[in-house]
């Protein structure tokens, strides 16, 4: 789905309300509670529900995502809350947001894929940085698509890094029907000497 269709379902409130509640992903808080806050960049925010909890337990947020009405609901969210979350307007697909290397202590990438965006979001984290990502996967004797990686690939991804978390199956998020696979990765410390 292109930008157009995400700005005309957000304006229209098309989406389930759950996409524009701010209950974040319950695989982020998990994660992120156990982290000591930091720098952390959102990518494909949407309506920013992970970027505002995140904001809220402390973390220096950049959130991202191409749909201009979502940004104006995150960053109504934020200044509603007292937050300060730095929501960027950025096609992600059309390279507008540049990661910049070894900056971020957690990027989380939720229900979007760019196989792409995995490479520069690893060299985005510092190391022992962590990376979240969250995507849907072709279901049983269906190939994968732009939308669905198959089985196992997220896992591929990662491979030499600290898989904190790793799993696939029926999504847990009600507003999502179709299988998902979740990883949750540490980047590794370069070996000195």
């Amino acid at each position: 789905m292109d930008i157009r269709a995400w700005e005309d379902r957000y304006r229209s409130r098309e989406r389930p309300a759950e996409d524009f509640a701010s209950a974040p992903v319950p695989l982020l808080v998990r994660t992120a509670e156990k982290l000591p806050p930091g720098r952390a960049l959102d990518l494909a925010c949407g309506t920013g529900r992970n970027a505002l909890w995140l904001a809220q337990h402390g973390w220096s947020v950049t959130a991202v995502d191409g749909a201009p009405t979502a940004i104006e609901i995150l960053r109504r969210g934020a200044q509603e809350h007292g937050l300060a979350v730095d929501a960027k307007v950025a096609d992600l697909e059309r390279g507008e947001f540049h990661i910049e290397p070894s900056v971020w202590d957690l990027i989380c990438i939720c229900y979007f894929l760019q196989r792409d965006l995995f490479e520069a979001a690893k060299s985005g984290l510092v190391p022992a940085g962590v990376l979240l990502a969250i995507v849907h996967i072709a279901a049983p004797g269906e190939p994968p698509t732009n939308h669905r990686l198959r089985p196992g690939e997220l896992a591929e991804y990662f491979r030499g890094w600290e898989i904190l978390h790793h799993y696939e199956g029926p999504p847990s998020d009600p507003a999502h029907l179709r299988p998902v696979a979740e990883i949750v990765a540490r980047r590794p410390i370069p070996r000195s000497g």
